[in-house]
């Protein structure tokens, strides 16, 4: 298996201590740089406003299997919650586009540490992606 690091992720977060648990509780502009072969790929992206964003959480202990969620009070397997410590870190935020400039986008809502690596952008489409209550 291989993956293609399409771009970096510049965010204000230096450490996962200051990132925010999840992307969602997160006001701070971050700024995701697509790396030019792969700049085509961003025509027509500023026709949404929200994007699912995968990136690799480089900093993440790979060995850990189970944690106690916020909300929980005892253990529960990694696969079970949305810890970004896991085998595989690969996290998702769903975030809102600010704005275009060439390479760059400028989004609300992540929660990567700076530095992170891209390894997809995708639209966020309400009538696929959201789950019925």
């Amino acid at each position: 298996m291989e993956l293609k690091e399409i771009g970096k992720i510049h965010s204000p977060y230096k450490t996962v201590k200051e990132a925010p648990r999840q992307g969602k509780f997160s006001d701070k502009s971050c700024e995701i740089e697509i790396f030019p072969a792969y700049e085509a790929a961003l025509l027509h992206v500023d026709e949404r406003r929200y994007y699912v964003v995968l990136y690799f959480a480089h900093e993440a202990d790979r060995t850990t299997l189970q944690t106690v969620p916020p909300w929980a009070k005892e253990p529960y397997g990694v696969f079970a919650c949305r810890s970004p410590r896991r085998p595989n870190p690969i996290n998702l935020c769903v975030v809102k586009l600010v704005r275009r400039e060439k390479n760059r986008l400028f989004v609300i809502g992540l929660d990567a540490v700076d530095g992170s690596s891209l390894i997809d952008i995708k639209p966020y489409v309400k009538e696929l992606d959201e789950a019925e209550a």
